[in-house]
């Protein structure tokens, strides 16, 4: 079996679980399965990876659907990309402004980079900052740091700056940055200088929960959370959350346990991912369940009408 079509096999195996936590039912599975095929074919080093590791593009492709975002390439909202040695989505700035939006914790959003030689002024709270700049010079000087505005629902706005000093501060607490391997921040600074400013401003914006489990999402599996400073942290132990999960009896009982609950362990992977593992085997066996009684109702209720 070629490469393609094994990788077409992996993502068309994620229908179910893409149905089963689409939280924004104008995805369609269609759609986002053609582009997802489409990247990870594009060129053999991908396509390698992903037709070697089922369950990262099973995930990558879950993780669309449960976040609420698109792989359209029109959107520049989100990407699959190789990372750690597996398929991983990774969503861009604009993406993160669109679920803010989407959300309706904001009504518009821009973040950009300013340079030694821009002008750029705060003007408080009733209008956005000024930014003039000669969008053609080729001498704007080094980049001196990045903003993003955002237009609340009340009119007012709110701006966000961050240093080149603070971002590389972000930068090189990363994880990936930390282990000294290629990361984002080699090929595409000034994409994941926007973000980091934009993962900070989002704290001062009304709750989102779907932007929340993006945050979290780039946090651990996108390996964007900060490293520890200290090499010996202390691990967390994920027995009394997985204890808890269990306890669940429906689908929507689990994944509200989930959703109120996973980031306890944000901070330490390997914890996190004991709960990722957990949460799928409880949600199978929650399942298996449900399949099994709806037969027994069915069984019984022939049974009557038989007699």
């Amino acid at each position: 079996m070629s490469a393609i079509q094994t990788i077409t096999n992996y993502v068309y195996g994620a229908e179910d679980g893409f149905q089963n936590v689409l939280v924004d039912r104008s995805l369609n599975f269609e759609r986002e399965a053609g582009f997802a095929i489409q990247v990870l074919t594009s060129n053999d080093y991908v396509a390698k990876l992903a037709a070697g590791d089922r369950q990262s593009v099973v995930n990558a492709v879950t993780n669309i659907a449960a976040i609420g975002i698109s792989l359209n390439p029109a959107k520049k909202q989100a990407y699959l990309v190789p990372r750690k040695g597996k398929i991983c989505l990774d969503i861009s700035y604009m993406g993160l402004i669109d679920l803010a939006i989407q959300s309706g914790s904001i009504m518009w959003a821009q973040a950009d980079l300013v340079y030694a030689n821009d002008a750029f002024t705060l003007n408080g709270f009733d209008r956005p900052p000024t930014h003039s700049f000669n969008p053609f010079s080729k001498e704007r000087g080094d980049m001196v740091g990045a903003y993003v505005v955002v237009k609340m629902h009340s009119g007012d706005y709110l701006t966000e700056c961050m240093s080149r000093e603070d971002i590389d501060a972000i930068k090189n607490r990363s994880e990936s940055v930390k282990a000294g391997k290629q990361s984002p921040w080699d090929t595409d600074y000034g994409e994941m200088a926007k973000k980091t400013v934009v993962k900070r401003a989002y704290k001062y914006w009304p709750k989102s929960d779907r932007l929340d489990q993006a945050i979290h999402h780039l946090n651990t599996d996108g390996g964007e959370g900060l490293a520890s400073l200290n090499a010996k942290s202390v691990s967390l132990d994920p027995q009394p959350v997985i204890d808890g999960l269990r306890m669940t009896k429906t689908v929507d009982e689990l994944k509200n346990y989930w959703a109120e609950n996973n980031s306890k362990l944000a901070s330490d992977l390997t914890a996190h991912d004991s709960l990722k593992t957990a949460y799928k085997a409880h949600l199978a066996r929650i399942r298996a369940e449900q399949a099994k009684a709806d037969v027994t109702d069915v069984e019984a209720k022939d049974a009557v009408a038989e007699a």
